[in-house]
This record gives C-alpha cells, structure tokens and sequence, in this order.
C-alpha cells in the first residue's frame, strides 16, 4: 500500500510528495523502495503489487521503474486502508484464485528484516 498523504510527517512529508517516496535514512532509497526491495527477496517480482492513488502513479514508476505499470492499482480516490486492501485483493484474485497475499504499507521501517521475512514465510 502506498497512497497515503503523510500528514504526520509535515513538514517533510507533503501531500504532493509523501513520506514513502523519502529517504529518511540517507541510504540512497525511500521507503517504498526499501519495501519493494525487502519483499522481492521472497516474493518473484512479477507476483507484487503496489495499490496507491493516481496521484502518485509517476512518483511509483520514478522510483521503481522495474515495476510494470499493470502492477500498480491506482484507485481513483482515497478510501483509507480496508477498501484499499479489498480492492487489491479482489483483483489479485482475478488473476490467481488461489494467490496468497501479502498486505505491507510501504512507509513502515523493518529493521530485522531476515526475522520479518522468515514468519512472512512461514505464514505463507
């Protein structure tokens, strides 16, 4: 998920560039770049999704252009998480009933990301 505003982040985070779309660390990648990094350690790249609002269609393909276009959900207004996560999930499972899924915000920071990533495994 990555259409949120950010607003707790003011005034480093803006609506038109919020927080995930920053490196807060220095690292030379934000923190929507971090998370698609993280989960394409486990996950073959052309299974991730990226659900956001048109308005950061362009910052989404700047900062992944490795993404395909067709992977990033835009929905045409905000609606908050629950409608966001239903509606990424009903689309997946157009394309793979049988899709297990992974719901991760892309402005989160995952320290121990081998531990995180060894019970997301294991979920699955």
């Amino acid at each position: 998920m990555s259409g949120g505003v950010g607003s707790r982040f003011w005034p480093f985070s803006r609506t038109n560039y919020p927080k995930q779309f920053l490196d807060f660390l220095g690292t030379g990648r934000s923190l929507i770049q971090m998370t698609y990094d993280r989960f394409a350690r486990i996950i073959p790249k052309e299974n991730i999704f990226i659900a956001s609002n048109e308005a950061y269609k362009d910052l989404i393909l700047e900062q992944l252009p490795e993404i395909s276009e067709n992977h990033i959900l835009l929905e045409p207004q905000r609606r908050n998480t629950a409608p966001c996560i239903a509606w990424a999930a009903y689309h997946i499972q157009a394309i793979n009933p049988n899709a297990d899924i992974v719901v991760s915000p892309s402005d989160h920071l995952i320290l121990k990301e081998d531990e995180f990533l060894s019970f997301i495994e294991r979920g699955f």
